[in-house]
């Protein structure tokens, strides 16, 4: 008996110890979306199935180091990330693991999802041209290629090259056009910026309301946080501001999503898998749409007040991994047109 009482004793220490143990009842979790915008989903799931979740939060870039230097000894099970990109970048590192799930592929269309099961998409972000009501006429509007033209030189603000979310657009734009014809628009725009690229998209937003641009391009869930922020300058700011779909008469808007993948040294595998099925629900979809200004990526949730004033948009069906795969190539044709 006293044998197995120190067996037991030990047992119960090491566990202690070793916060890398695998625990059926928890799921560990790093997350470029801040607390506020992710704890209370993730409390609703606690709730629903008894599995805790221990979340830590940093920016995108920053958990993608961290996962690297920690290696397999990460207690990370899940990384969960904004753009097509970084997901991407995580999966070439070696950083994700492939996992399959019926949910997942019910749940979310096939373009939003990694072709080899190494990272699901679970909102989507629509990145359209944004304009001053008073100074433009959206009836001049019509498509990216078109920004381009010199009629808009010195009038358009947007984040410099080294962003996700411009390598990215730059990526759509090589797919649909090819390199060549992606550099010559490239060059044509940098030539129409108000001003050199710095800080981020609502920065940009601030710059177009403050009179030192016409047109931005950005992200809509910042315009949509600006909205509802308890900054009234943000709030002021962003209530000149209109939303322009471009390319609708063809491909449609460029979009990306924020994402979900298993890290390759999950331990709580189960776990992370049914989380990750969680958030791909009813309710974890209505909670981007409603809390965090994003869209979601399945087409039967409703969205909220503040999206449904931009009205309905056809968006760029593009596969997400392509994204990715033209992301290096997008960077180095961003540096060759001078766009820093």
């Amino acid at each position: 008996m006293l044998k197995t009482a120190l067996i037991a004793g030990v047992v119960g220490l090491s566990s202690l110890l070793n916060p890398l143990m695998a625990n059926a009842n928890e799921v560990n979790l790093y997350s470029a979306r801040i607390e506020a915008l992710i704890k209370p989903i993730l409390d609703e799931f606690t709730a629903e199935t008894g599995i805790r979740v221990n979340l830590v939060t940093g920016g995108a870039d920053e958990l993608l180091q961290r996962l690297q230097s920690e290696g397999r000894n990460t207690p990370a099970d899940i990384l969960l990330t904004t753009d097509a990109g970084r997901l991407h970048r995580a999966k070439e590192a070696g950083l994700l693991q492939a996992f399959a799930s019926e949910t997942i592929e019910r749940n979310i269309p096939e373009n939003y999802r990694d072709p080899e099961g190494y990272w699901v998409g679970l909102s989507m972000r629509a990145r359209p041209i944004m304009y001053v009501r008073d100074r433009v006429d959206p009836s001049t509007l019509s498509s990216y290629e078109d920004l381009a033209d010199p009629r808009w030189k010195g009038k358009i603000c947007t984040r410099s090259s080294s962003n996700v979310y411009n390598q990215s657009l730059v990526a759509a734009m090589m797919a649909a056009n090819g390199e060549a014809a992606t550099e010559q628009w490239a060059r044509a725009l940098v030539n129409n910026f108000a001003r050199p690229p710095r800080g981020g998209d609502r920065d940009q937003i601030k710059a177009a309301a403050a009179g030192q641009c016409d047109l931005v391009i950005a992200n809509t869930y910042y315009l949509a946080g600006m909205l509802t922020d308890n900054d009234p300058a943000e709030r002021q700011a962003a209530e000149v501001i209109d939303v322009f779909w471009p390319n609708q008469q063809d491909r449609g808007t460029h979009v990306n999503v924020s994402g979900a993948g298993l890290t390759a040294a999950a331990r709580n595998r189960d776990a992370a898998i049914a989380l990750i099925e969680f958030l791909s629900g009813d309710r974890a979809q209505q909670w981007y749409a409603e809390a965090n200004g994003e869209y979601p990526v399945r087409d039967d949730i409703e969205i909220g007040e503040i999206l449904s004033q931009w009205g309905d948009f056809k968006a760029d069906p593009l596969d997400m991994s392509i994204l990715g795969d033209n992301n290096a190539q997008a960077l180095r044709l961003m540096d060759r047109a001078g766009w820093r």
